[in-house]
């Protein structure tokens, strides 16, 4: 679950700011010659995640399409699970000859907040096809659960008959 925020406007800016910097380095820096025909080697790049509670189990799933399981690190801290690793070029950087180039290559770090109720000793950890799976059990009491609403009137009714 999310921690709900005071929103601070300044906060935004600074980071608005900060994007904006970033944004304005990778476009200029791409202006060489060769940097025009193609894009950088190595980049930062953030594998997409999806995390789900089904049947008791805290699921996330991670694309890790070309990560070798060796160069994964995975920690729980407290209720933060960090996953770090580095995807890296099967070539040589040096090469020439390239004229279009979309893959990003680099070290990644992401961090996720467990929800509360999920038993974080339990982790287990599988990598299948390019995508890594972490389960962990949770508790009955922290799943979701419904809420009926009643509704005045109806409420009315029934006491009346």
């Amino acid at each position: 679950m999310l921690d709900i925020r005071k929103w601070e406007p300044l906060k935004e800016l600074s980071t608005i700011q900060r994007d904006m910097d970033e944004f304005v380095r990778r476009f200029f820096s791409s202006m060489t010659p060769a940097g025009l025909f193609r894009k950088e080697l190595v980049s930062e790049w953030f594998p997409t995640v999806e995390c789900f509670i089904r049947k008791n189990v805290f699921t996330v799933q991670m694309d890790l399409p070309g990560v070798d399981p060796k160069n994964l690190e995975i920690a729980i801290a407290g209720n933060v699970l960090t996953i770090k690793g580095e995807r890296k070029a099967a070539y040589d950087t040096q090469k020439e000859g390239y004229l279009f180039h979309e893959a990003c290559y680099g070290s990644f770090e992401r961090s996720i907040t467990l929800p509360d109720g999920v038993d974080s000793t339990g982790v287990h950890a599988l990598y299948k096809n390019g995508v890594l799976e972490l389960t962990m059990p949770t508790k009955v009491e922290a799943l979701p659960r419904k809420v009926r609403v009643e509704v005045e009137e109806a409420r009315a009714e029934k006491k009346a008959a």
